[in-house]
């Protein structure tokens, strides 16, 4: 059997991309775990748009600033031109946003953007909202706990992917291949990602010559909540300080405006390191206060930030809230076109923050990124529906390689993996501290690992290479001259 699309992913983009195939189609979507366990499901802050045609060019010129101008701009200008039609896609679809009293849509204001332009769902559980409104409307069958451990590439076509579920081997045949994968997040010791979310596919890629782009461009969030024994950590959006929330020292003090005009609102990689330097020159606790707010406001603006946070002991808004930053965002990823294809394949398309659309620049945007997959991923299927490729089974000859996931050694090398891209590959960056990074992973892939680790060393690696060939400090890549 060849299906019409194989996804690799069900967030945000994976999920949306599966709304625009005809339903005639023979669709399979992939997920590791459940279709919820993704980034989608946990993003709070909100979706981007353009308020109106006049809102488009500075919705652009903010997303270019935040990005310090290393975005493609024909890309940016895609973004927000497809915007508000994307919005009222959803909402023509049954989606349900937020509306003020008189009906209207709610829109707040985030970091760096320079008017309220972002929509949001049940407070502060938009990606929630929106994942289940779209996986309540996938009619495909969807593959869960299921890890796509290859891709079947040959010369220019991509004839489908090799995934185990269980300790079952399954070779998909498809005639478009759809990577809706995620980020890296659990490459890195702190981070807000997804469990899921490690890279995996990226490495595919460095193993198979798919051309990366920007991967030193990590986004890490300056406001979580990292005492926790979970892995992914308890993110803070950053709508709270768009509502009025303060980042202090244990005396109160708010030290932000001594490092940008804008201060809380600030873009986060300037936040991010500021908080880093404070806390390295003081040795002082960084809190996040929400003096401003009133309790019932709160409640019911972030009712699931109100409710994590109260069940681990925290009485909000009256009680600060300790933070540190921690990774939250790639920037970088595969390099694709302006449609979403994988540059230099017929029929490989990547959508979402597995991509690198040039949207992103040197720094996300405030909630551009679940914008950004609902935008894309409908471009591609156009694009892929235009194209309307079809490969031949009998044409893919190479032999079938058999992995095994894990060994003995993955736990030990993994974890000093993670405090390794953390330590050295982090908000402040050393030269020298890369150039020992990069010995330590390569001395890591000598070694007998299994298929999962080997492929999140290939994907640090190529974070690492990248960010020693960035010579220059800009944006979330920021050299310290000297250690």
């Amino acid at each position: 059997m060849i299906y019409d699309y194989v996804i690799i992913g069900t967030g945000i983009a994976g999920l949306n991309a599966a709304r625009y195939i005809s339903k005639k189609k023979k669709v399979l979507l992939i997920c590791k775990k459940s279709p919820w366990e993704c980034n989608t499901f946990y993003a709070q802050g909100g979706v981007a748009s353009a308020v109106d045609n006049d809102d488009i060019k500075l919705h652009v010129k903010d997303t270019l600033t935040a990005g310090v101008n290393l975005n493609d701009k024909k890309a940016v200008e895609i973004l927000s031109e497809h915007s508000m039609d994307t919005i009222q896609n959803l909402i023509d679809g049954g989606m349900e946003f937020d509306k003020n009293n008189d009906g209207s849509l709610a829109y707040t204001k985030e970091a760096a953007h320079s008017k309220n332009r972002i929509l949001h769902a049940d407070g502060d559980a938009t990606g929630r909202e929106l994942h289940m409104f779209l996986l309540k409307n996938c009619p495909y069958e969807v593959v869960t706990d299921s890890i796509v451990i290859d891709m079947l590439i040959k010369d220019d076509i991509c004839y489908g992917i090799h995934l185990l579920k269980g300790e079952e081997d399954k070779i998909i045949y498809a005639h478009n291949t759809i990577i809706a994968s995620g980020g890296v997040g659990s490459i890195y010791r702190y981070h807000t990602n997804s469990t899921t979310i490690s890279g995996d596919i990226q490495g595919i890629c460095v193993e198979k010559g798919i051309q990366l782009k920007n991967m030193e461009m990590m986004q890490f969030h300056p406001t979580v909540f990292v005492d926790s024994p979970k892995a992914r950590k308890q993110l803070l959006t950053e709508a709270l300080r768009g509502e009025g929330a303060i980042i202090e020292d244990e005396e109160g003090y708010a030290f932000l405006k001594d490092y940008h005009k804008d201060a809380e609102l600030a873009p986060r990689d300037v936040v991010s390191r500021a908080i880093f330097d404070y806390s390295l020159k003081t040795g002082s606790q960084i809190y996040l206060s929400f003096k401003n707010f009133k309790k019932q406001f709160f409640k019911k603006r972030f009712p699931n930030i109100y409710k994590d946070l109260k069940e681990v002991g925290f009485d909000l808004p009256f009680e600060r809230v300790p933070i540190s930053p921690a990774f939250h965002y790639s920037m970088g990823g595969i390099d694709v076109d302006l449609n979403g294809k994988v540059k230099g394949y017929k029929n490989l398309y990547a959508i979402g923050e597995v991509a690198c659309t040039g949207v992103h620049g040197a720094n996300r945007l405030a909630s551009n990124s679940l914008l950004e997959g609902l935008v894309f991923s409908k471009l591609s299927i156009l694009e892929s529906k235009k194209n309307n490729f079809k490969i031949k089974k009998k044409d893919y000859t190479t032999k079938i390689v058999y992995f095994n996931l894990q060994k003995n050694s993955d736990k030990a090398i993994k974890d000093a993996l993670r405090n390794l891209m953390w330590t050295k590959v982090g908000i402040v960056r050393v030269y020298q501290d890369l150039i020992d990074a990069l010995e330590e992973v390569e001395s890591y892939l000598e070694e007998d690992v299994g298929r999962l680790l080997y492929l999140r060393l290939l994907t640090a690696k190529s974070i690492i290479e990248s960010a020693i060939n960035r010579k220059e400090s800009i944006g979330a890549h920021y050299i310290k001259e000297n250690g």
